[in-house]
């Protein structure tokens, strides 16, 4: 199968930068493209990524939309309009993945299901260090992580325990609990058929939680990888979350309503004048 990420960006091009490189080295050319969803970062952000995007066999997009506020659900579904990969994966671009994220969701990868998958929390000088070029994340050796845990730097290991092979439990019903819009992973058939992101959820919070639930109202089972998928958030300031009261109020009424269907997702993504596409790496076909 054919797998595209789309990595979320908004005006933080060191974080960006950094999910690329930990991306960059597990993508190759034949199976694998990156769209970069930029919410409408300032010029001087979009030149930068530019000039520090590191190298990768396959394709990457930048596909850029003017800044209207938080819209991450619009940038979302711009990127997935302009792929045909059959499997689409999103993280956001403060999430570095781990070494073996490709892998292992490809490895988790099952029809009739999506996933979601975990993340590993970094405190605020851990991640200044990984901005600033003094670690590597993906250097990193078991008694690293175990050192960074007994010093509260991470607030867990499970991502050490790669190894034992994928793993994940399946859910046939809708449940609020470890819902990460950060680290989710559909078939492009699936995303297509809920209308992907809806676009009515402006503001923090809840998109992802209502296509999760849509996803089961159209009848696809979640998994919950245990085992593999994790990313390393990196530490930020807690966004504004004025409109979640207002979005979990939509996600609820939905809930019970049995709405399948986005009412503005992907379908009208497709023809957006507004966005900007650049190919950033042109010589991947070579």
């Amino acid at each position: 199968m054919k797998t595209a990420f789309i990595v979320l960006t908004y005006n933080r091009v060191d974080a960006l930068l950094a999910v690329l490189r930990g991306l960059a080295p597990q993508c190759d050319a034949r199976r694998h493209e990156v769209l970069i969803a930029d919410d409408g970062s300032r010029p001087e952000n979009v030149q930068a990524m530019r000039e520090g995007l590191p190298a990768f066999a396959c394709r990457v997009r930048h596909v850029w939309h003017p800044d209207t506020g938080f819209t991450i659900a619009r940038a979302r579904n711009l990127c997935a309009a302009r792929t045909d990969a059959d499997y689409l994966v999103f993280l956001d671009g403060d999430c570095v993945p781990n070494s073996g994220f490709v892998a292992q969701h490809e490895a988790l990868a099952r029809p009739g299901c999506f996933l979601i998958g975990g993340r590993v929390l970094l405190e605020e000088d851990l991640t200044r260090d990984v901005l600033q070029g003094r670690l590597a994340l993906q250097a990193l050796r078991a008694p690293d992580w175990l050192r960074l845990r007994l010093r509260g730097q991470v607030n867990k290991l499970s991502h050490l325990l790669h190894g034992l092979g994928p793993r994940a439990r399946e859910l046939n019903r809708f449940r609020w609990k470890g819902i990460r819009g950060c680290n989710m992973a559909f078939w492009r058939g699936d995303y297509e058929a809920v209308n992907g992101f809806d676009e009515a959820f402006a503001g923090w919070g809840h998109e992802d939680a209502d296509i999760v639930l849509r996803l089961h109202a159209h009848g696809l089972r979640r998994r919950s990888a245990l085992i593999g998928t994790e990313v390393f958030h990196l530490w930020h300031r807690q966004a504004a979350r004025q409109d979640e009261a207002a979005n979990r109020r939509r996600v609820m009424k939905r809930q019970a309503s049995g709405q399948v269907r986005a009412d503005r997702g992907v379908r009208q993504a497709q023809d957006a004048p507004e966005a900007r596409v650049t190919e950033l790496n042109p010589a991947w076909r070579d």
